[in-house]
């Protein structure tokens, strides 16, 4: 009895695994399972999704001058506020430099002292002279009365007749002796003005010179714009106690009615894009507003990632030439970079492509199964391949590998085709909006077809 429970019970369990196996070959023999494409002609787009941000096209920059032998470095004292709306004069920032400010008054005071020596100096020698000239004055009146004397000298002794004489002499030289001293004194008096004369206008320049500095430590709008702050050495929009110095930018005015976008492109991407590469631009603070242009310039050295990473990004710069709405300074965008376009091909999923033997098959729908074609596969995207060869518009392959029973047939292409160099011609990049995908268009921006 119990042998014939355990024979039944085996007789069971056959009966499963059998059918099992049969459900389980008819499911993997149904074909209807798998997901297929339909071939079929049209535009191929290989693009590249990458972030920026706009820029004025163009700015005015507001920096720390230079001077000719001076500097400025110190701290900031005063600031406006980033974003600013300000107008022509009005103060952006005023910097605090103990130095310049120092330098400043120790050269006013050697001035006024300059100034003081001169007038001094200049009533000195006004005395001088005016004592000698009373001398000369004096001198003229004793060789007056002495030649007047000489009259009597007839009536002299011959004693008193010399003595008149050398007083009469001694006239004379004293006359001469003071005339020279006079002439020495001008010249003297001229030469001492002249040299503080030099000094004091060697002061004035070089109070100008300074005064020039310290008019700089106060930053003016040269225009009216919106003032945008500079990057401090810290990272952060500058502000009260970051230090500033000849040279160093403070703000941008920039133009707003014009717009560039500036990409940080990895080195990877940068590689990939090409100057006058097509663009289209969203915006994810403003909704709805979308914009084209083209990649103007590429910047060949990279830059750190952050301190002390190997990774490097790259400066891209692209132009903003329509746009729904001018987007304001600042605004992220994402770009959508095309870079390479072709129209009238076939193009499949690259999940529909598969290598088999140095080979590129994919996996045709028949009427029982499916055929393994070998194709030929020129440019792809992320997403899709160019199929030059091996293809017809309306055939349907599959989307992932079928079964190795469900492969009824293979087909080889021919040597002379497989050798045959790629025909597909690349067309040229479109400049504004030809080839975006549909939907992503805005009305009325639809360029005319060519």
């Amino acid at each position: 009895m119990t042998k014939n429970r355990n024979t039944g019970s085996i007789s069971v369990l056959y009966l499963v695994w059998v059918m099992s196996l049969l459900v389980l070959f008819a499911c993997t023999n149904d074909d209807s399972k798998l997901s297929t494409f339909t071939t079929s002609y049209g535009n191929f787009s290989n693009t590249l999704l990458i972030e920026g941000f706009t820029e004025p096209l163009q700015s005015t920059s507001i920096t720390i001058p230079g001077f000719v032998g001076g500097f400025i470095d110190g701290t900031v004292e005063y600031i406006i506020e980033d974003g600013t709306i300000v107008e022509e004069g009005q103060v952006i920032c005023i910097i605090d430099c103990p130095q310049i400010l120092s330098e400043y008054e120790q050269i006013n005071i050697s001035l006024e002292n300059a100034e003081t020596g001169l007038n001094k100096t200049k009533a000195d020698l006004n005395l001088q002279l005016a004592l000698l000239e009373a001398q000369v004055r004096t001198n003229e009146a004793d060789t007056k009365i002495s030649q007047m004397d000489s009259l009597q000298l007839a009536f002299l002794s011959p004693s008193q007749r010399k003595i008149k004489e050398l007083e009469l002499e001694r006239a004379s030289t004293e006359k001469a002796r003071y005339e020279k001293k006079l002439e020495a004194l001008k010249l003297i008096q001229q030469s001492e003005i002249r040299t503080l004369e030099i000094e004091i206008d060697r002061l004035k320049i070089r109070v100008a010179a300074v005064k020039e500095r310290v008019d700089a430590l106060t930053i003016k709008a040269p225009r009216n714009g919106l003032a945008i702050l500079a990057i401090s050495s810290s990272g952060n929009k500058l502000q009260v106690g970051d230090n500033l110095w000849t040279g160093r930018p403070v703000a941008t005015l920039p133009d707003i009615s014009a717009m560039k976008v500036m990409i940080l492109a990895s080195e990877s991407d940068f590689k990939l894009i090409s100057i006058n590469d097509s663009v289209f631009y969203t915006f994810d603070a403003m909704p709805g507003n979308t914009g084209t242009g083209k990649i103007l310039k590429k910047s060949p050295i990279g830059q750190p990632y952050k301190r002390g990473s190997n990774v490097k990004i790259f400066d891209i710069e692209a132009s903003l030439d329509q746009v729904t709405t001018m987007p304001e300074p600042g605004f992220t965008t994402n770009c959508q970079i095309f870079l390479k376009q072709v129209d009238d091909v076939i193009a499949i999923p690259q999940i529909a492509l598969f290598d088999e033997d140095s080979m590129k098959v994919v996996f045709v729908k028949r009427h029982k199964g499916f055929e393994k074609r070998q194709v030929l596969a020129d440019m792809s995207s992320t997403k899709e391949t160019v199929i030059t060869a091996g293809l017809e518009e309306g055939e349907v392959i599959a989307l992932s590998k079928p079964n190795v029973s469900l492969v009824k047939t293979s087909v080889i292409l021919p040597d002379s085709l497989i050798n045959k160099p790629a025909t597909t011609d690349e067309t040229p990049k479109p400049e504004i909006m030809q080839g975006i995908p549909p939907g992503m268009i805005p009305p009325g921006m639809m360029p005319a077809r060519p």
